[in-house]
Formats: C-alpha cells, structure tokens, sequence
C-alpha cells in the first residue's frame, strides 16, 4: 500500500493536485509494481513565503518546489526502481510545477511490513498471510 504524500510551494491547486495524484498513481504502479487501486495520495501546499532554503524563502528566490514522500513496504522495490522512480518522479514534478529549487526532493520510505497497514490489518498479514 504505497502511501504518498505531496507537498508543494504555492497557493491551493486543486487540478493541479487532482492531475499530479492520477499521475503520480500511474508512475507507482508502473516503475514500483504497486497496485492503483491501494495507493492512497495527500496533496498539501505551503505559502512560498514559508518554504525556506538556506534561510531563504522560496518566495525570495523567486523559485518553486516540492517534496515527494512515498511509503512503501521494505524489500519489496530494488535499488533499479528506486532509482528509476526518483529520477522519473523528479522530472515529472520539475515539468509540472517548473522553475523547481535544485533542492526539491524524493523520499522513498521503506517501512517494515509489522510497522503500517491499512483496514486495520498490517501489510505482514497481507503479504505472508
């Protein structure tokens, strides 16, 4: 069950929000083998003015950014797609939002499969019955 959380620079975007959840969705299942129909997306947007770098708000620098968190449980994803999906999930956000601080991010979570489920079950139950 990947979990994503997105955040972004900005004002509020909700079809912005709505078109980067489908895609996002789309680029999980296909380069982290997840399934569409279990991964669950939060979209959160922060004011230019209260995103720092360096102690200078993006505002300041007249720069966008975001930060891409993806929960997913441990060993279940190679160091091949992890790559293959920061890369592609960097160029996809880059390409949306446009003029991105070199210091947007990707986060990839491994989390053991005892530590988070989902319908009050863990993954380890899911995955080894």
């Amino acid at each position: 069950m990947p979990g994503i959380t997105l955040t972004l620079s900005g004002a509020p975007d909700a079809a912005l929000a709505s078109r980067l959840s489908h895609e996002l969705t789309e680029l999980t299942a296909r380069v982290l083998d997840k399934q569409p129909s279990q991964t669950m997306v939060i979209v959160r947007f922060v004011d230019s003015g209260l995103w720092f770098i360096d102690s200078e708000s993006l505002e300041s620098l007249g720069r966008n950014s975001f930060r891409l968190e993806v929960t997913i449980t441990d060993e279940t994803t190679t160091v091949e797609q992890k790559r293959r999906y920061q890369r592609e999930s960097y160029d996809l956000l880059s390409g949306r939002i446009g003029n991105v601080h070199p210091h947007s991010n990707v986060h990839i979570i491994d989390v053991r499969a005892t530590a988070y489920g989902y319908g009050g079950v863990p993954q380890a139950a899911k995955l080894w019955g």
